[in-house]
């Protein structure tokens, strides 16, 4: 069997997903063979939270060198987990593809960079599997954004030959990938803006709640118009592709700026939220009206953004992945998984169209 093992932990930081994916050269779609979610600590996330949202000069070495070691374990943690509960040993294992934890994203900085956490020696070493990791820095050298690098395998899984999609990944950022029926052309992909990560910070702050679950403190609330409009006016949103962000930038600092002469009620903030989500996503997909929005990422749960999505997007049908094959909750494992594969094929496993890299390239380091 050709197994590998694909993780995930994305800008929301609940938690490491874990899927065991088998890849068989007949089989269009990789194989989801077994799945295990693995939380953080609480103690440990917010100490990622805080140190991705804060300037970088408040970070020290001991900070970050220490964390790195510490995502590290935990990653290995989830892979023996889920190696356990599927009753598999690791000789068993091809490799595993991890994405590593995004604690700086800076690809427009002089000279660009982004950081990822998770220490892949500690992963090889605590699970004795062959680990591929530190997938971005190499798209970024090449002069690219490092992300979002799944379209690569939204391309692989999910193109039709019958109609335009569009792949909506709903994390803490959101992001889509761009699919055009035309097989000459070429595949485009980009972070829009913030997905759930505002709407999580903002509720923890006023309810020491973690997540709007199903976004029902936003649909309790009034969108605020001008408030709306005073958002969607920064310069990420207009920016052409290709681009990408994270949570050093749209977090409580960059919302608090929007804010600070504003009498808002908190119910009323979350509402506007929620819009801005679903408001950036829609002024990203028009443009390539697709037939299809094929949705996963966490975002796909919360019925008030699916629900504005579709009304926003009347002439597409939107739906989850689970209608084409791969549970939305775990196709971003299955993505690194992939991307795993292709590095040991070794494949180019980038995409200049969506990232902006000069050429393509073969991305991340393997650790034995």
């Amino acid at each position: 069997m050709n197994l590998y093992i694909g993780l995930m932990s994305g800008t929301s930081v609940d938690g490491i997903d874990a899927a065991l994916v088998e890849f068989k050269p007949a089989q269009p779609l990789p194989l989801l063979k077994a799945t295990h979610y693995h939380p953080w600590p609480l103690a440990l996330r917010d100490q990622l939270l805080y140190l991705s949202q804060q300037t970088r000069e408040l970070s020290t070495l001991h900070e970050v060198a220490t964390l790195d070691i510490q995502v590290g374990e935990l990653f290995a943690q989830a892979v023996l987990a889920l190696l356990e509960q599927a009753n598999l040993v690791a000789e068993q294992i091809t490799a595993i593809g991890s994405p590593g934890q995004t604690l700086y994203h800076q690809p427009n900085a002089h000279p660009p960079y982004t950081w990822q956490l998770g220490d892949p020696n500690v992963i090889a070493q605590l699970t004795e599997i062959p680990t591929v990791a530190d997938f971005r820095r190499r798209d970024v050298a090449a002069g690219g954004q490092g992300a979002p690098l799944t379209p690569a395998f939204h391309q692989a899984a999910f193109r039709s030959a019958q109609e335009t999609r569009v792949v909506l990944n709903i994390g803490g950022i959101a992001n889509i990938t761009v699919l055009p029926e035309d097989p000459q052309l070429p595949v485009i992909g980009f972070d829009t803006g913030p997905g759930n990560a505002l709407l999580d910070a903002h509720i923890y702050q006023h309810q020491q709640t973690r997540v709007d679950n199903n976004g029902a403190w936003a649909a309790s609330g009034q969108v605020q118009v001008a408030l709306l409009q005073s958002l969607l006016s920064d310069s990420y949103f207009t920016k052409p592709a290709p681009k990408s962000t994270g949570r050093d930038y749209f977090n409580l600092d960059w919302l608090g700026r929007y804010l600070a002469t504003s009498s808002y009620s908190p119910t009323d903030i979350q509402a506007t939220l929620s819009r801005l989500t679903i408001d950036s996503i829609t002024q990203a997909v028009l443009p390539y009206s697709p037939v299809r929005l094929l949705v996963c990422g966490g975002g796909v749960h919360n019925s008030c953004l699916m629900n504005g999505l579709a009304t926003q997007l009347p002439g597409c049908v939107v739906e989850s992945t689970l209608h084409h094959g791969i549970d939305p909750d775990w196709v971003e494992a299955v993505s690194f998984a992939w991307l795993a594969q292709q590095r040991l094929a070794p494949q180019p496993n980038n995409l200049p169209s969506v990232t902006g890299a000069r050429k393509k390239v073969v991305m991340g380091g393997v650790y034995i």
